[in-house]
């Protein structure tokens, strides 16, 4: 594992399990909502955006959590390992309305400067369909990848394979 995606429904785990792998793997983590949002949560074009992302992904060595489903294709190219995190959309929004209520008008540290945490339902919806729809585009990208690709369907799954890491931190 030298490249690894992290992709999942919001809510799922993915900054915090790329953060807690990062520190017991030595791979230098990657968080795309620190690359993607500028302050305010103004969004980059799409060309910088696809720039920016390829070369994130040409890196040696990383760890990336994010779903950014446009740049997907770019990260798999480089990828070794993806960690699907598989959750049933109940426990995200649970997490992510947690998560609101935690850090209300804070930045979080998988964030880029600038974007506190807000409510914004359009994002909970997404988070409420993830399953339903974004989870059918994402396999469909997916079903080419041939390097590893490990699926995690429980907060109890996520616990066990970072058992399996020895802890460099």
């Amino acid at each position: 594992m030298q490249r690894v995606l992290v992709i999942g429904s919001p809510g799922s785990g993915k900054s915090t399990l790329a953060t807690e792998l990062a520190r017991r793997t030595g791979l230098p983590p990657i968080h795309l909502d620190q690359e993607y949002w500028r302050a305010g949560w103004v969004e980059p074009n799409r060309d910088d955006w696809q720039r920016r992302v390829a070369e994130l992904a040409g890196r040696h060595r990383w760890i990336m959590d994010g779903n950014y489903g446009g740049s997907l294709t770019t990260r798999l190219a480089r990828a070794d390992t993806v960690i699907d995190l598989e959750f049933p959309a109940r426990p995200c929004v649970w997490r992510v309305l947690k998560r609101i209520v935690r850090s209300w008008r804070q930045v979080r540290p998988d964030m880029a400067e600038g974007c506190p945490e807000n409510f914004n339902l359009e994002f909970l919806l997404y988070t409420a369909t993830f399953p339903f729809a974004a989870r059918k585009r994402t396999n469909a990208k997916l079903a080419q990848f041939t390097g590893t690709r490990i699926h995690l369907r429980s907060p109890a799954e996520v616990r066990r394979f970072l058992a399996t890491f020895d802890d460099h931190g």
